[in-house]
């Protein structure tokens, strides 16, 4: 009974570190849809090319799953009644994580979409959009997904490395 009880503790605490997680990115993503938002109502927006806005409005999209997905863990466990189990911290994990995909992606089609702007006229406008559409994505998953996943392998070497040395 006694290790039940810590197990749910143990659950509940991993959900509200979760959730504390999401509190600390959704402002940010939110500020970033209400920028979108706004973009669209300024004169200039107009006068893009058809597959700007469409690159924009893909964009939007992008963030509204992100902020649907960064919301959801807070959402779910609440509904359960603040009753935290293993298999709900896992996928609320995965949804937070998850969640970097499709901000990566609006973040690279705003960025093509913003060099479009400031780049129209130029002879080159087309392949510096996107350039530095590409390379937005490129910085954003070796940052997100790489990085952190080199890391994981990292450790995991280490500790393999420390269970050799003790056997």
């Amino acid at each position: 009974m006694e290790q039940k009880h810590e197990e749910q503790e143990q659950d509940d605490m991993e959900m509200r570190n979760i959730i504390e997680e999401a509190r600390v990115v959704l402002p940010g993503v939110q500020a970033l849809f209400g920028f979108q938002t706004i973009a669209v109502f300024n004169d200039r927006f107009a006068e893009l090319a058809d597959y700007a806005k469409a690159c924009h409005a893909l964009g939007m999209i992008m963030v509204v799953i992100s902020i649907a997905m960064v919301m959801t863990p807070a959402i779910y466990y609440r509904t359960c009644h603040g009753q935290a189990t293993a298999s709900m911290a896992k996928l609320s994990s995965r949804m937070i994580r998850g969640a970097l995909g499709p901000l990566a992606a609006g973040l690279a089609l705003d960025m093509f979409t913003v060099i479009h702007v400031v780049a129209s006229g130029m002879e080159a406008c087309m392949a510096l959009s996107v350039g530095a559409g590409l390379g937005t994505l490129a910085l954003l998953a070796g940052l997100w997904f790489f990085l952190p996943r080199h890391g994981r392998r990292k450790i995991a070497g280490s500790k393999q490395a420390r269970q050799n040395r003790l056997v």
